[in-house]
């Protein structure tokens, strides 16, 4: 039992930082961001909550700079003011954000935060793990091993949830007449939007996938959704 006190504490406290990080982001959330407004952006909207069969897809301005999308731990979407930006000059088009918040409610409906909470936890305990065993086999560098292959286990699981949340957001645009041409004319701009394309950073360390293979993922979906039609 004493060998498990430290995987057990590092479990504890992974989720009790779980726990104030989400009420952080939350009371941040509630402090700087607004109903969206936009007219054409409500109906598109209004679109996928019918696609949805609910009475509304609620989305939030978040009053910042960088180009993003979230989905907070409560389950509300929001778009930053610098994406939202973007959008009214004319470098994206309101049906590439729809395809934003339609990925950010896959994130939600598939509860991928209730599983990041989880797997924080257990990511945390195997860093301890891993720590405690690859010290002493490799004094020094031991430490640092542990923590790049906690990095990289956790990376992986990222990946896993964004193709997930790409999936079901090419499903939802498809069902709302809105198609995935702009879900994947988005990742093309992306890199270009936000400055950050993991050019240089190993795949195996990327939270994200690569923008060609999000691409190619959702192409197999629908070349999968054609085979599956009934043929005259």
């Amino acid at each position: 039992m004493l060998k498990l006190t430290p995987i057990l504490l590092a479990i504890g406290y992974a989720l009790v930082m779980y726990q104030f990080s989400a009420w952080r982001t939350k009371r941040e959330l509630d402090a700087r961001s607004t109903e969206l407004a936009d007219p054409r952006l409500r109906g598109l909207m209004a679109r996928m909550a019918e696609a949805l069969g609910i009475e509304r897809v609620r989305v939030h301005i978040y009053e910042i700079d960088p180009v993003n999308g979230l989905a907070a731990p409560d389950g509300r979407i929001f778009l930053t003011r610098g994406f939202y930006d973007k959008y009214r000059s004319g470098e994206v088009t309101g049906e590439e954000l729809a395809s934003v918040v339609a990925h950010e409610l896959g994130h939600v409906a598939l509860g991928h935060a209730r599983r990041r909470m989880i797997d924080f936890s257990g990511q945390n305990a195997i860093r301890m793990a891993l720590a405690t065993v690859l010290g002493r086999l490799v004094p020094g560098v031991g430490v640092w091993i542990a923590n790049l292959l906690a990095g990289m286990l956790a990376a992986r699981l990222s990946r896993q949830d964004e193709y997930e949340a790409d999936a079901y957001a090419a499903a939802l645009l498809t069902k709302a007449g809105i198609g995935t041409g702009p879900q994947k004319s988005l990742f093309l701009k992306l890199e270009g939007l936000t400055g950050m394309g993991g050019r240089g950073m190993p795949a195996w360390l990327m939270s994200h996938p690569k923008t060609a293979d999000r691409v190619q993922a959702i192409e197999a979906l629908e070349a999968r959704w054609a085979a599956a039609l009934p043929h005259e």
